[in-house]
């Protein structure tokens, strides 16, 4: 019976202390995660942008293509959605999908958004040269890790992620960078929220169904 309990005891002691070391590694990531976001370059790089973009969009009536491949091309395509909703239009051109056709999608007065964490992405460099050749001096901006890149030399205007380790424990998979790719779409996009003064009756105008349907149209009566 004593030994039994002593059994059950140890069981609980290794049980906390392995819940403790994962908490302990969940907390890291979280901090290196954190701080990545942290160090992103501040510079005039985000109000050029924004600025170029509203120019294009709101002003030339183009709208902002945003491409990338693999992981960045998910969160390209997340940041055109973004960008949709909230009154900037814009869609997602699969890099390689535009060596099929779908580089039709680029009208002359549009404004093309491209990451690439490394800078050199194949698909990417082909995409620049095949949208020059089809309207010379479409305006691009780069996303990168790597800001003295072919690409980034490609770019009227470049952000830097600041090239953050992965915390991936291989140091390979997209992880730190694709969240500072999110979050630089996150504050281009709030950026040009402020600037094109979007109300609660914009987004309630792009987003009837759902919760934030409904909040947006409540917020909206509100501000009446």
């Amino acid at each position: 019976m004593k030994t039994s309990k002593i059994h059950v005891f140890l069981f609980k002691v290794f049980k906390n202390t392995i819940a403790m070391n994962t908490i302990e590694k969940i907390q890291d990531i979280i901090k290196q995660e954190a701080t990545a976001v942290s160090q992103i370059p501040m510079g005039d790089q985000f109000e050029k942008a924004v600025c170029l973009i509203e120019k294009r969009v709101h002003k030339m009536n183009g709208k902002l293509i945003a491409s990338g491949m693999g992981k960045a091309g998910q969160i390209a395509a997340n940041i055109a959605t973004t960008f949709s909703s909230t009154g900037t239009p814009a869609v997602f051109l699969h890099p390689s999908d535009a060596q099929h056709g779908d580089l039709g999608v680029i009208q002359p007065n549009d404004i093309l958004l491209l990451i690439s964490n490394s800078g050199k992405t194949r698909e990417i460099l082909e995409l620049v040269n095949l949208a020059g050749n089809l309207y010379e001096n479409l305006p691009i901006i780069v996303i990168t890790g790597n800001p003295d890149s072919e690409l980034a030399n490609m770019a009227d205007i470049t952000i830097p992620t600041g090239n953050p380790k992965e915390v991936c424990i291989l140091g390979l998979t997209p992880s730190t960078s694709t969240t500072i790719m999110t979050v630089i779409g996150d504050i281009l996009v709030v950026l040009l929220m402020e600037k094109i003064g979007f109300t609660n009756k914009d987004y309630a105008k792009r987003h009837h169904g759902g919760y934030l349907g409904n909040k947006s149209r409540e917020q909206a009566k509100q501000q009446k």
